[in-house]
């Protein structure tokens, strides 16, 4: 275990693999409804695409740093550049699309 760096999110936000970040909170309904939707994505996508949950209220500095005013609120980065970002429940067939649109494989 010695040597190794643990990962920061900013390295893998950097990273090759495209990142969906699903920035959530313990309170919110609609957010209650994203994990089963995000597993389906997984499963869908396999590993090419890594998946993230970040509770705005255990990390209010990244909340403020991308200005999320709302949850959910779903953002994807690759090599550390935010392609899209969107407020709200979505299906995991949209979420898979807008990847698709945004991002190669």
């Amino acid at each position: 275990m010695e040597g190794q760096k643990k990962e920061t999110l900013q390295d893998i936000l950097q990273g090759e693999k495209p990142v969906l970040v699903d920035f959530s909170a313990e309170w919110c309904g609609p957010c209650k409804m994203m994990p089963p939707i995000l597993k389906q994505l997984h499963d869908n996508m396999g590993g090419s695409v890594r998946i993230l949950k970040i509770d705005i209220d255990k990390n209010p500095a990244l909340a403020s740093a991308y200005n999320v005013q709302s949850v959910p609120t779903l953002a994807l980065f690759k090599q550390g550049n935010l392609l899209w970002r969107q407020s709200g429940v979505m299906q995991a067939k949209q979420l898979e699309q807008v990847i698709k649109s945004k991002v190669t494989l």
